[in-house]
């Protein structure tokens, strides 16, 4: 049996695509969202800017491709979560929250890209914005919707508390202190008091008027 050809242009283009993804990200880690430039992506990727037009049409659809590979919330319904849903989503809250809690706290990327959304308005993140709320609705209108009834926007509101919350305490405790009302997120029990708390108040969210 002939050996399979692993080498090749579809090969060659799709590690140079990746290669100008990493740029991306690598910029945005240093030098932030301000050092998005064509010259500056091709420059720590290595290659001629002429392959980000080639490959992905323009810089900004280089950088929108970027961004929704490092979204939590626009990959979660992707991701395989093996949870019951008969609770009407409690569980599958508590992970996602959860997981959101502690992995944006890792993607230094990803807290660039929240902090450039609340700093500027650009089509490129409102597009963000909007497929962040696609993917919220699927679990809200499948899922949390149906088993609250006429109380699901009680549960909403709950849930953009929390999300939001998770979001902002890890800028806040990344980029200028450590505590937050006493509770200090850099220490290891700070940071199980948070989730903790995360699920206490999914639990009490759950608990039908």
């Amino acid at each position: 049996m002939p050996r399979k050809v692993v080498q090749g242009p579809i090969r060659d283009k799709e590690k140079t695509k990746q290669k100008l993804l990493a740029a991306v990200g690598k910029i945005l880690r240093v030098k932030g969202y301000s050092g998005l430039k064509v010259s500056k992506i091709a420059a720590v990727a290595g290659f001629d800017k002429k392959l980000i037009y080639e490959y992905f049409g323009s810089t900004d659809k280089l950088i929108d491709e970027y961004i929704r590979s490092q979204d939590y919330w626009s990959r979660i319904n992707q991701d395989s979560v093996e949870v019951d849903l008969s609770d009407g989503g409690k569980e599958l809250c508590k992970k996602a929250v959860l997981n959101q809690f502690e992995s944006f706290k890792k993607n230094k990327e990803l807290q660039k890209i929240i902090l450039w959304e609340l700093s500027e308005s650009k089509p490129i993140l409102r597009k963000l914005v909007e497929q962040r709320e696609e993917a919220g609705e699927v679990l809200f209108e499948n899922i949390i919707d149906p088993y609250f009834g006429d109380q699901a926007l009680r549960t909403r509101a709950i849930m953009a508390l929390l999300v939001s919350g998770a979001y902002y305490l890890n800028l806040y405790t990344g980029y200028n202190a450590s505590k937050f009302c006493g509770v200090d997120l850099k220490s290891e029990e700070g940071r199980k008091a948070i989730e903790e708390a995360i699920v206490e108040l999914i639990d009490l969210s759950y608990v039908k008027k």
